[in-house]
């Protein structure tokens, strides 16, 4: 099912001052903040068990709700964690494509954040792929990177 009639946009993020487990929890703040739910979906299942455990203890004073497609009641997390490229289970409206991962079918999603890493050369010209594909099955792409502060700013 169709989140909206609205066309799917793709927001790429470029890591370059922070780390995926410093980025990805304000960005799922966000995202929560908006009355959204998301889909987190990575390749490795030890970096699924380390962001699992990292949306529970990322700040002393509060935490991120969410549970792995493997846990009871996942459809019902407000963020999933997942290595499954099925449908979307949790009917959240924002897909997070982390680690490489299959983005899979975006047009189940209002948007569709694929964040790596601007260090690695390899997420780098993947990321560069999945811009190029995209654009050319005319999905609406947007570039982000952070500033020396860390924050983030459309460069395009």
């Amino acid at each position: 099912e169709i989140v909206s009639d609205a066309a799917v946009e793709a927001w790429f993020y470029h890591l370059e001052q922070s780390s995926l487990d410093q980025a990805l929890p304000g960005l799922l703040e966000k995202t929560l903040a908006r009355g959204w739910r998301a889909l987190v979906r990575v390749r490795d299942p030890g970096l699924l068990a380390a962001l699992d455990e990292r949306l529970w203890t990322w700040r002393a004073e509060s935490f991120l709700p969410h549970g792995t497609d493997r846990a009871d009641h996942a459809a019902d997390q407000p963020i999933l964690l997942t290595q499954e490229a099925e449908a979307n289970p949790n009917g959240a409206q924002v897909l997070f494509i982390v680690d490489g991962a299959d983005p899979g079918e975006i047009e189940l999603y209002a948007r569709c954040l694929i964040l790596f890493d601007g260090r690695d050369e390899v997420a780098l010209t993947q990321a560069r792929q999945q811009w190029k594909s995209m654009k050319a099955g005319g999905v609406e792409a947007s570039y982000w990177r952070q500033n020396e502060e860390g924050a983030w700013s459309r460069a395009a």
